[in-house]
């Protein structure tokens, strides 16, 4: 009688185990025998998980399912002090507040590859039901997406947990665009020198941050120009100096009273080339609630406004500029990389203009200019070399210089 043949396994192992189960063991690139993560009812199951592990590896697929183990504690600590340096300081005060207030409390012990977008979903769902806003809620599942995909680019686990989540709906919330008149009404009604700081916000479009950190060397008063290229930021009640947002540094001209204006205040301001323009009555730098308490609101109460802040300041001018210069120019001023934030977040269609519209598409229609000359042929339009600035390399401390071609934006 023939005995029974014995199966020839040319990769990896399998073996009953008591239960009547079996188990099945393959070795990995590094020649480590590892055991699947389930056990099998038949040897021929085990078989074809086995034949597909093996093509894993031969596909250069195959992920060591210890690194999966890690937790997510562990790894977005790991991910933090990677990016960090990469980071503003501002920013990485804000991912680690969330990592250690809202990821690790409800994930923080979790195995990366335990994770799966219903872990995820079941997440957001939990803060939601807590109260969170819908802004805190999508910034820590940004930096939660931002760990996970970190951990499938170092071959951690096969792909993100981080998709399919439906995320709360961002209220839509509208800036106050004042007229020119009006912020000029804001500017008059408020103290010196923080008329000055009001007046930057409103004509020149600067962020508050950028504003709190303008020094002396900063600006060109013969020229005309403010250099922009700091931001003060306030992290964790910690005030920072760092590059302006997006690292959009930027040379900008303003008018001729302004800049005569500052140049008056610059004759007062102790101190040397890197005294700051604004400060504390006790010469510290500004802190944002303290100085719109003090200083703005009083200024907007004294114009006869209300429900205006100072961001509403950036977005009118960016709205002025756009409107009368184009948006390229308003993405310039407010220090855009990209025109279309300009356009989602800031300009904004002025009253009054869609009927201005029509009232020229009518003249259009007859054959005829309207007010403005636009012509019936074709436009010839300046290249933009002819129309963009042409700024020579500016470093702090260096004399400014400056040619500027047709005109100021």
């Amino acid at each position: 009688m023939a005995g029974k043949r014995k199966s020839r396994r040319g990769f990896g192992r399998v073996r009953k185990l008591p239960s009547g189960r079996f188990q099945a063991r393959y070795p990995g690139p590094d020649g480590v025998l590892r055991p699947a993560d389930r056990t099998f009812a038949t040897t021929t199951d085990a078989d074809r998980w086995l034949m597909r592990k093996r093509i894993e590896i031969e596909e250069g697929r195959w992920l060591d399912p210890a690194e999966g183990q890690t937790t997510v504690r562990d790894w977005s600590a790991r991910w933090l002090a990677a990016v960090s340096p990469q980071l503003k300081h501002k920013t990485q005060a804000s991912y680690r507040s969330l990592i250690n207030s809202l990821i690790n409390p409800a994930l923080g012990d979790r195995e990366l590859s335990s994770l799966r977008p219903i872990t995820v979903t079941e997440w957001v769902g939990a803060m939601r039901t807590k109260g969170l806003s819908a802004s805190r809620i999508r910034q820590a599942y940004r930096v939660l997406s931002q760990i996970m995909r970190s951990a499938v680019d170092n071959d951690m686990i096969p792909q993100t947990p981080c998709r399919g989540v439906r995320l709360p709906r961002m209220p839509q919330t509208e800036p106050h665009i004042l007229t020119p008149l009006e912020a000029s009404r804001i500017v008059k009604g408020a103290t010196k020198p923080h008329d000055l700081l009001i007046a930057l916000l409103a004509y020149a479009g600067l962020r508050v941050g950028e504003a709190f950190a303008l020094r002396r060397v900063d600006i060109d008063v013969s020229g005309g120009f403010v250099l922009v290229d700091e931001n003060l930021a306030e992290a964790n009640g910690t005030l920072v100096f760092d590059t302006p947002k997006s690292h959009q540094k930027r040379l900008l001209r303003v008018g001729p009273s302004l800049a005569e204006r500052l140049g008056r205040h610059l004759e007062t301001l102790p101190g040397g080339d890197d005294a700051l323009l604004f400060t504390t009555p006790g010469g510290k730098p500004l802190r944002y609630n303290q100085w719109r308490k003090a200083y703005f609101d009083p200024a907007v109460a004294a114009a006869g406004l209300t429900d205006v802040t100072p961001h509403d300041l950036r977005a009118s001018h960016g709205t002025w500029v756009a409107d009368r210069y184009g948006v390229m120019t308003a993405a310039h001023r407010l220090g855009h990389s990209n025109a279309s934030v300009t356009t989602r977040h800031y300009a904004r269609p002025l009253a009054g203009r869609d009927d201005q519209v029509a009232e020229a598409a009518d003249s259009w229609l007859g054959g005829h200019e309207d007010d403005d000359g636009v012509p019936e042929g074709p436009v010839t339009r300046p290249r933009p070399a002819e129309t963009q600035p042409r700024l020579a390399t500016i470093n702090r401390g260096e004399r400014r210089s400056v040619e500027w071609s047709n005109g100021v934006p």
